[in-house]
């Protein structure tokens, strides 16, 4: 599904990512996990194609396409999601209106039916369901007086409608507490499913407890520099990335 080789990028005129190689199949959950400004976060922003994150050199496949050649809004018509570590609040766009506008342009590009407002909203009552938001939310505008978890609810709640091929959350479990953590990842592993792939971003592995990672990858100074199972994130937890920033030999795949 997702095929990156040798992806350098830069923000600026500073040089993050160094070389990054990874593979990611339908079906699949990759953890990527390494320490602050590891280039974790800037690889996401490439992959969604945000402004001012270059990639510099490599390439990226999806789906057999260019990633890279593809505008942001065509990236996310093909079915490329990212949530964000801290989600922008939106005052005066209603979020049950902007989940439909979304999803209807989805659907449009892909030559589908559009939903009116009665069929829309009897299916995000479906989706909210899912995820365990409160549905009093959906009528208020996006993340405006929201609490932390209730964004990050949120996120997934947009995952839920928008129904991504490839999902990239960016620290779905900063700043939530225990039960919100639970409630968060519980929404995540119901829309798991062996035609879509998730690349999950995360400092600590409490989260993967909940959403059990195919694969954990280690990324330091802009380079994966180890990749294994969910016991590497264990390891991880109980020794620091500190062994992991020496210089190794830098992994290339998701194994398998």
């Amino acid at each position: 599904m997702l095929e990156i080789r040798n992806l350098y990028a830069s923000v600026g005129e500073v040089e993050i990512l160094k070389g990054i190689n990874l593979k990611v199949k339908a079906g699949e959950v990759h953890a990527l996990m390494g320490p602050n400004g590891s280039g974790k976060s800037t690889l996401a922003f490439v992959l969604a194609g945000k402004p001012g994150y270059v990639a510099t050199s490599g390439k990226v496949t999806y789906q057999g396409e260019d990633l890279l050649g593809m505008k942001p809004e065509d990236r996310a018509r093909a079915g490329v999601f990212l949530s964000f570590q801290h989600p922008v609040e939106v005052p005066g766009v209603r979020l049950d209106q902007f989940l439909r506008a979304g999803f209807n342009a989805i659907h449009k590009s892909k030559g589908l039916e559009e939903l009116d407002p009665l069929k829309f909203d009897r299916m995000l009552r479906q989706r909210v369901k899912v995820v365990g938001i409160d549905p009093a939310l959906t009528k208020r505008s996006v993340n405006d007086g929201f609490s932390g978890g209730e964004k990050k609810r949120n996120e997934v709640l947009q995952m839920a409608v928008l129904e991504p091929t490839l999902a990239i959350l960016d620290e779905p479990d900063s700043g939530l507490d225990v039960d919100a953590l639970r409630t968060v990842a519980q929404g995540i592993n119901q829309l798991r499913s062996p035609e879509k792939a998730i690349l999950l971003v995360t400092h600590y592995q409490r989260i993967l407890n909940y959403v059990i990672p195919d694969f954990v990858h280690v990324l330091v100074d802009g380079r994966i520099v180890k990749s294994g199972g969910k016991e590497l994130a264990l390891e991880i937890e109980a020794e620091g990335y500190e062994k992991f920033e020496q210089p190794q030999e830098e992994a290339i795949q998701s194994p398998g």
